[in-house]
């Protein structure tokens, strides 16, 4: 019977970055569950534990030792391994000096592909505790951590200094030193409740000892339940509902061990500042949880305490004088920026670089202007007020406002405009050209906002291009891909008849650094993100391929043909076309010859040609009708009807006939038919 016990490993830290705890906590679980799984000792379950000064992993019933395996090593070929006489030759004798044994305990192993040398043993599984060092310190060394640090004399490295190492294997401690520190079974409690040391005895005690004594809740999950709890609790004690930012309540998990919710107040008059400041105030400095009632904010906030205190008022009134002047500084620049008119600002963005070889924020408004006066006339809107909506659409980045709380920018360009007398749709373009900000994120409502949106987005993405710098990697500085994505959604999933490749040339020419193939790269590193798009609706990765064989321009066109042919896969014509289009165009690519533009019925030689020229002669128009109308379900639906007679026709027809005359003519009609169904997608790219 295989011997099993639980293993526990917590690395005690400095506090950690609360918004990184959950992440590195997982990928420390992962790392070690991955390194056990290879080392081939098995175990029934995990639990991994977080809080601001502790890593923990607990696994569940680990394997105590390897099992034993048998090896088995193969050498050279026997016809390499023994002379004529039988004598061993350097190859055999070489062989059996590195499995540090004689020749004679070799042995052989015959298969059908021939003989060798074998080499068969046992290799002695190794004990558990020998092997979780290791395991723990390269777990620790592959974590996501951008940048290490030293902290003392010490050599070891790691996000925050380490304190403390706790290594249990069942009762026993692991005999180990990992980042300078020797193993032990102690862990420390809460900074303040419990400073003190507190002995674990064995893994399975770990949490409960920690919760009793020394006041810490070890698991984030958990934690974070009990967080999500109380703030919900509190905000009924004004009648209130707490607004609960998933990313907030990660980050204030992280920050404390035995968390206590705490209702704060603030001075009403406060609340005639746009909401969205104050909300920046207590999220972005303060980490508070703001209230709401009926979608209003309320003139309150909940904390997150690190101490169960005896005197909780004391808790709160310091957190509402620490949020008082916060508030205050919000109240001043609202009424400070309002002073002047947002369009009063732009000539300051002047003095804000774009990109160094790309000009100011300024340079970078007017060439939006430009291009936003472009799609304005293509899709007949009111091109004054889509120049104006790209005017101010940065200017609130030099109000004082969105300097102290940048997440403001956008919306408050929106407030100030609509103080300055805006248009109301001016306004609610500024704020959202910004939008999709990440994915998944809403799209841009109003047309002026769509329009301004790619507007921006476009701009940067020729603009970046065209100084060569193009994201590799990981590397986004420009957040390029997201861009791109944004655009392809907003003209996609608004439906905007809008040619993606006129706008990168309109973008083009407004830069000095951008050329043609400026256009060609980024509309290619487009159709990269077109492709993951499609694929995340499920669509087959061939279709997409086919119809970007045609390279067609406008998205909305795009999205039309690769529907259709989605939908066309699944016909009984496909397969046969399909086919039949691979076998079509690899004659074409074989013929050396010029191919004839017109055909010459004169020259068909059976009955066959005549009836598969027939067909597609008399679907032409039709098809020309519902390719120029971009209905090409109807044009792939009719073209299915050339089936039967494209399968006559190579059934029956020798396309490379000796007489040149002949062969030409029967290239023209494969050449026509392949012609029109290029139109549409290179459907010979389908796998059916």
């Amino acid at each position: 019977m295989i011997s099993k016990a639980d293993f526990l490993v917590e690395l005690g830290t400095e506090e950690l970055p609360p918004k990184a705890l959950k992440k590195l906590s997982a990928a420390f679980s992962k790392n070690i569950e991955q390194a056990l799984a290879k080392a081939d000792l098995a175990f029934d379950s995990s639990e991994q534990y977080a809080t601001p000064r502790r890593l923990a992993v607990k696994i569940n019933q680990l394997q105590l030792q390897q099992l034993d395996k048998a090896v088995e090593r193969k050498g050279p070929a026997l016809k390499a391994a023994f002379k004529e006489d039988g004598c061993p030759t350097p190859a055999a004798e070489g062989f059996a000096r590195s499995c540090n044994v004689s020749v004679d305990e070799l042995e052989k192993k015959e298969t059908d592909k021939g003989a060798w040398l074998v080499y068969r043993t046992t290799s002695q599984g190794v004990e558990a505790k020998t092997l979780l060092p290791e395991i723990v310190e390269n777990a620790l060394a592959q974590l996501p951590i951008p940048k290490r640090m030293r902290w003392g004399n010490r050599q070891a490295q790691f996000v925050r200094p380490v304190h403390w190492l706790l290594m249990l294997l069942g009762n026993d401690v692991v005999d180990c030193m990992i980042m300078e520190h020797i193993a032990g079974r102690a862990s420390y409690g809460h900074r303040f409740h419990h400073p003190e040391r507190i002995d674990i005895p064995n893994p399975s005690d770990y949490e409960s000892l920690l919760e009793t004594q020394g006041h810490i809740i070890p698991d984030f999950n958990k934690r974070l339940a009990a967080i999500k709890a109380q703030v919900e609790q509190a905000a009924l004690d004004v009648n209130g509902v707490a607004v609960i930012d998933e990313a907030l309540l990660n980050e204030v998990t992280g920050l404390v061990e035995w968390p206590l919710a705490v209702l704060g107040n603030f001075d009403e008059k406060f609340l005639d500042i746009p909401a969205e400041a104050l909300v920046s105030a207590m999220k972005g400095h303060q980490k508070y949880f703001h209230v709401v009632k009926n979608q209003n904010l309320l003139p309150n906030f909940i904390t997150v305490s690190n101490i169960n205190s005896s005197n909780i008022n004391t808790v709160k009134q310091g957190n509402e004088r620490v949020i008082r002047p916060r508030l205050a500084d919000a109240d001043f620049f609202w009424n400070t920026d309002r002073k002047t008119s947002l369009h009063s600002e732009l000539q300051k963005l002047k003095t804000v670089v774009f990109q160094n070889k790309l000009g100011s924020v300024y340079h970078k408004t007017q060439r939006v202007i430009q291009l936003n006066e472009s799609m304005a006339q293509i899709l007949d809107l009111n091109t004054t007020q889509c120049r104006r909506a790209a005017e101010l659409s940065k200017c609130d980045l030099m109000t004082e406002m969105v300097g102290e709380f940048p997440d403001l920018q956008g919306l408050m360009g929106r407030y100030y405009a609509l103080h300055d007398g805006e248009d109301s749709e001016v306004a609610e373009a500024i704020v959202e050209h910004y939008q999709p900000r990440f994915a998944g994120d809403a799209l841009p409502a109003s047309p002026m906002g769509q329009l301004t949106s790619i507007a921006d987005k476009i701009d940067t993405l020729v603009g970046i291009f065209s100084i060569g710098e193009i994201p590799t990697g990981d590397k986004d500085p420009f957040a390029l891909r997201r861009s791109a994505l944004g655009v392809l959604r907003i003209i996609l999933e608004k439906r905007l008849n809008i040619d993606l490749y006129n706008i990168l040339n309109l973008a083009a020419s407004n830069l000095d650094s951008a050329t043609e193939e400026t256009c060609t790269a980024v509309f290619d590193f487009m159709m990269d993100r077109l492709k993951g798009y499609y694929l995340d609706l499920g669509f087959n990765p061939q279709v997409f391929e086919a119809v970007l064989a045609t390279r067609p321009t406008a998205p909305l066109d795009f999205d039309s043909r690769i529907k259709s042919i989605a939908e066309f896969e699944k016909s009984d014509a496909a397969e046969s076309l399909s086919a039949a289009n691979k076998r079509i165009k690899n004659i074409l690519k074989k013929s050396q010859d010029s191919i004839p533009n017109r055909i010459n019925t004169e020259l068909f030689e059976n009955q066959v040609e005549h009836e598969l020229y027939e067909s597609f002669h008399t679907l032409e128009s039709q098809l020309k009708s519902f390719n120029d109308a971009k209905d090409y379900r109807a044009a792939l639906k009719l073209l299915s009807q050339l089936k039967d007679p494209v399968d006559k026709f190579f059934d029956n027809v020798m396309v490379m006939a000796d007489d040149p005359n002949i062969k030409a003519n029967r290239l023209a009609l494969l050449s026509s038919i392949n012609n029109e169904f290029s139109l549409i997608a290179d459907i010979s790219k389908l796998s059916i």
